[in-house]
């Protein structure tokens, strides 16, 4: 467990810190991750698992040391479900990617954080490598960059948004004010952790908490299809404008980069990602917005989701 002096409540007891990963369609990469967490010095009173069947769990379900929960299909849609079983008992919630892998001073680092400093909801760590980027990092890999980086000094700053790969929220005003993450943005959820972060954000501080280290392997099993995603990529930051959780201009500079870097990868024929299928998905979000009917959950009628089809995409395409 977290040490006491790593963290307390207001009412003098050690911060009670749940860790949260949402799954679907990779068995055998929760299992490698599970096996890490639960290997490793500060654990945190619960870690709980949610994936839409149970097949997915690998196996985890019999285990002592873990939590097993099963629901809808989505990553926005698991992160609540996860938020409701932690909800009665846990303090600080930290979400993780089933292949984001944190060091060994991660968990009692961010809990320090949200003890010593009380108006800070929401909080995200420093991301190492992202193998997202270059075809994806083994674990052993992973274990390399965190060894050779070692221990970095703490520093908080404010951040306008967590990243979802590892992303730590003081559950409170999250039970006080109803705050869930948008089901209406569906399956791997493009920035959902932007739209949550700025929700919560109204009643504390964002932060980036440097220091609180990890690797995420961005494993490409279960991956989304790239026209599904690049509609997702105009789509969901035109959502939210509206509903007032991303700023105009922020937006509109993700949607461009985003458009830009696939004409570009499509050019120069990128065969790490499908970026001729994401600038599809650009082109016909572009075209149903000039037509009125450009929406999030548009991404379900491209064909059945497939079962290995959930996991987010990169932190570094994701950057704001």
């Amino acid at each position: 467990m977290i040490s006491p002096s790593a963290g307390t409540a207001s009412r003098g007891r050690p911060l009670r810190i749940a860790l949260g990963i949402a799954s679907a369609g990779r068995p055998s990469i929760l299992r490698e991750t599970i096996d890490y967490l639960t290997g490793l010095p500060d654990q945190a009173g619960r870690l709980i698992v949610c994936v839409p069947v149970i097949e997915d769990a690998a196996g985890l379900a019999d285990r002592r040391d873990v939590d097993v929960i099963v629901g809808s299909r989505g990553l926005t849609a698991q992160r609540n479900r996860i938020i409701q079983a932690a909800a009665a008992d846990t303090d600080v919630l930290i979400f993780l990617d089933d292949d984001f892998i944190p060091a060994a001073t991660f968990l009692s680092r961010m809990a320090a954080v949200f003890a010593a400093k009380p108006d800070v909801v929401i909080a995200t760590g420093e991301v190492l490598a992202d193998g997202v980027l270059d075809g994806g990092l083994s674990m052993a890999k992973a274990l390399e960059v965190l060894h050779t980086a070692g221990e970095g000094a703490e520093h908080v700053a404010d951040v306008y948004n967590a990243y979802g790969c590892n992303m730590a929220v003081r559950l409170a005003p999250v039970i006080e004010h109803a705050l869930t993450f948008d089901e209406q943005l569906p399956l791997y959820g493009w920035l959902e952790d932007v739209d949550f972060s700025r929700s919560i954000a109204r009643h504390g501080r964002s932060v980036y908490v440097e220091g609180a280290r990890g690797v995420h392997l961005g494993v490409r099993s279960g991956r989304q299809p790239g026209r599904r995603l690049g509609y997702s990529q105009v789509a969901n930051p035109v959502y939210l404008i509206r509903k007032g959780t991303m700023s105009k201009g922020r937006a509109i500079a993700q949607i461009g980069r985003n458009i830009l870097a696939n004409m570009s990868g499509t050019l120069l024929k990128d065969r790490l990602i499908d970026r001729w299928g994401r600038l599809n998905g650009n082109l016909l979000a572009l075209s149903d917005l000039l037509v009125g009917r450009a929406s999030p959950s548009r991404i379900l009628e491209f064909g059945t989701p497939l079962p290995r089809e959930m996991p987010s995409p990169s932190i570094a395409t994701k950057r704001r």
